[in-house]
């Protein structure tokens, strides 16, 4: 595959976006879901979505499919290098989610406002409008986000313990608190040096670049909260706190991972 930047859009790209969107993706068969939520946001505005391949894993042809069902409001442009700038895939940057592909693309993209969404999780409609209202008074914003099962794809609960803010949460006294990318919008000219965070992962491990942008954010730029869960986040097992949120859960990770038959829906 050469590399490539191409462009799927009715829009005139020049002008700047109300919103854009940086997408890392080794092409999973979740990121058309992922997409689906972006396009049927209830945004009044326009969105740039930058998907950045960082190892093709999947088939192009299915994802630039997905892309026939864009509405006109949203411009999308898919950047493949020709090669994987992640360690973790052959490159030279520390990042396993994606390399540089985050900071690339917050850079590349043509709006002060960035969010961000991973390939396997998705967005409820309104989670761009609550951001942008949230954003209009400060220089970063986040939202809440919901665990869900990772073989029902069905939502279990709110996250109540972990991407909770500044100041909050199980990662409070050793991070200051903690937001999930997914979660997250940064006004990019206000926070002139966040970009480069998604490169320099802390404690020296390549998952924890989120900690490094954060901990920059907390420090030097002033939050708001949408206080809404909008972001569906999808577990993983092979993730070190799988089995501790799976007891904070209860039964509700049990009850969220049945697959409903048609004699149990016709019971109900």
């Amino acid at each position: 595959m050469q590399s490539f930047l191409k462009t799927f859009s009715d829009l005139d790209l020049q002008t700047p976006f109300d919103a854009a969107v940086v997408m890392p993706t080794t092409i999973r068969t979740t990121i058309e879901a992922a997409l689906h939520s972006v396009f049927t946001q209830k945004f009044r505005g326009t969105i740039q979505i930058l998907i950045g391949i960082d190892k093709p894993q999947g088939d192009l042809a299915e994802l630039e499919a997905a892309l026939a069902l864009r509405p006109r409001n949203v411009a999308v442009q898919i950047f493949w290098p020709g090669y994987s700038t992640s360690q973790r895939h052959g490159g030279v940057m520390k990042p396993g989610d994606g390399g540089a592909l985050r900071t690339i693309l917050t850079c590349l993209a043509n709006s002060p406002f960035i969010a961000y969404l991973d390939d396997d999780n998705w967005w409820g409609p309104n989670h761009l409008k609550f951001l942008r209202t949230a954003i209009a008074q400060a220089e970063w914003a986040f939202s809440l986000r919901w665990f869900v099962h990772p073989e029902t794809r069905k939502p279990i609960c709110v996250d109540q313990w972990e991407s909770l803010g500044p100041g909050a949460g199980y990662f409070r006294d050793r991070f200051g608190g903690f937001v999930d990318p997914n979660c997250l919008m940064i006004n990019k000219l206000a926070c002139p040096q966040a970009a480069q965070y998604w490169c320099l992962p802390i404690l020296n491990n390549p998952m924890l670049a989120d900690r490094a942008v954060f901990d920059h954010l907390l420090k030097n730029h002033k939050p708001a909260a949408t206080g809404r869960p909008s972001v569906f986040y999808t577990m993983n097992a092979s993730d070190g706190l799988h089995q501790i949120r799976i007891g904070r859960m209860q039964d509700a990770y049990e009850a969220a991972g049945r697959i409903e038959t048609a004699r149990d829906m016709q019971a109900a």
